[in-house]
């Protein structure tokens, strides 16, 4: 965790409203393999890692309460009572959305001040908006004593996505930034919202991040087409949600649905089974297989769910030509954001200078590359 910025973060608290807050940090997440599953009901592999939000509260005194984004040094007064989404809405709507969203649940939630800061880089596709969420739910479930589970906390943080932001996501990122185990990844099924934790050893190879640094414009809309593509399949099918769906299944209705409406939900089911299959290969330290899956996932969200970029898709070329890289991948919702690779340690330095170089001379602009750990799920900081 970042000692400096749970400095700035109380240091700000203390500037803005002269009193010690409630600290909290809820971590950003990495998936390992199973995009787009979670909202088919799937399964998915995603951990908690050691970059995220921390958020400091305290109640208030007045009849209004206070939202302070540090980084942007932005801030907004609102009344418990006439709470709506903003138009403008960037970060304001997640700490809104929280609210309305306990207090649909019938919990009483008094005045209070909060300021947050983070260390996720903005369009990386680790979630800072999940974190922020999990932030808020827990720092006023903590403050008010709402008795609220920490299931109950990410089904409230996931309603203000959809309700709030306008995002239809899944439950994976409020999930594993909720329920993280230090050094562990989560295998969930998105169904039962159940999970089964791996201890990661990936012996002399680890995990690197390469930031493309570029957020195309269409990846909210995309996101939303997609699910609803995934859903009227689904109920073509006659299926709850393509999780229950097989290969066969999708052939006996071939003719009925466009070729890339097929390509879109044949991609879901073959990477809810590699997700599984994933989690055999780490059961049996087998990384070439797990390797091998997880660059089957992006040539599937590449050609097959088309979420991928040409920044995306040349990071990946270029792991591919490396026989140091086992695997690689583009992370999150698409259309930017990270791609994730196994890489073995000895080759990342060179790896890092070599990627960094090709990547600014074909797209004149600059990737960023991250190492993270595995941590521990929202918590209080003490």
């Amino acid at each position: 965790m970042n000692t400096a910025l749970i400095s700035k973060v109380k240091e700000s608290f203390i500037n803005k409203f002269s009193t010690n807050p409630l600290m909290i940090f809820s971590p950003g997440r990495i998936n390992i393999i199973g995009e787009h599953t979670d909202y088919n009901d799937g399964f998915v592999f995603p951990a908690a890692v050691n970059k995220g939000i921390i958020a400091a509260f305290n109640k208030s005194e007045t009849q209004k309460s206070t939202a302070y984004a540090i980084d942007m040094d932005e801030s907004i007064e609102f009344e418990l009572d006439k709470l709506k989404p903003s138009s403008e809405g960037s970060w304001e709507n997640y700490v809104l959305g929280v609210v309305a969203e306990i207090q649909n649940r019938n919990k009483v939630v008094g005045n209070f001040n909060i300021a947050f800061s983070g260390d996720i880089p903005a369009g990386s596709g680790m979630s800072s908006s999940a974190a922020l969420e999990n932030s808020v739910v827990f720092g006023l479930n903590e403050l008010f004593d709402l008795g609220l589970s920490k299931h109950d906390m990410i089904l409230i943080s996931q309603k203000a996505e959809h309700n709030y932001v306008g995002v239809k996501c899944g439950i994976m990122d409020q999930y594993a930034s909720m329920f993280g185990i230090e050094n562990n990844a989560l295998l969930l099924d998105c169904r039962t919202i159940k999970s089964k934790p791996f201890i990661i050893d990936f012996k002399n190879h680890e995990l690197i991040l390469i930031n493309t640094n570029v957020k195309h414009s269409l990846s909210d809309s995309a996101y939303n087409d997609r699910r609803s593509v995934c859903e009227s399949i689904a109920s073509l099918l006659n299926v709850k949600a393509l999780r229950d769906a097989t290969e066969y299944d999708l052939e006996t209705i071939k003719d009925q649905v466009t070729p890339e409406n097929y390509q879109k939900a044949l991609y879901v089911i073959q990477e809810n089974n590699r997700a599984i299959q994933a989690s055999k290969a780490m059961e049996l330290g087998d990384l070439k297989t797990l390797g091998e899956l997880i660059y089957a996932s992006h040539d599937g969200l590449q050609n097959q769910y088309k979420v991928s970029c040409v920044e995306l898709d040349f990071l990946v070329t270029q792991a591919k030509l490396n026989g140091h890289i086992l695997g690689a991948r583009m992370m999150g919702g698409g259309f930017g954001g990270c791609t994730i690779n196994l890489i073995e340690k000895t080759e990342t330095e060179s790896f890092k200078t070599f990627i960094s170089e090709a990547y600014e001379k074909t797209f004149n602009t600059t990737c960023s590359i991250y190492s993270v750990e595995l941590s521990q799920g929202t918590h209080i900081i003490n």
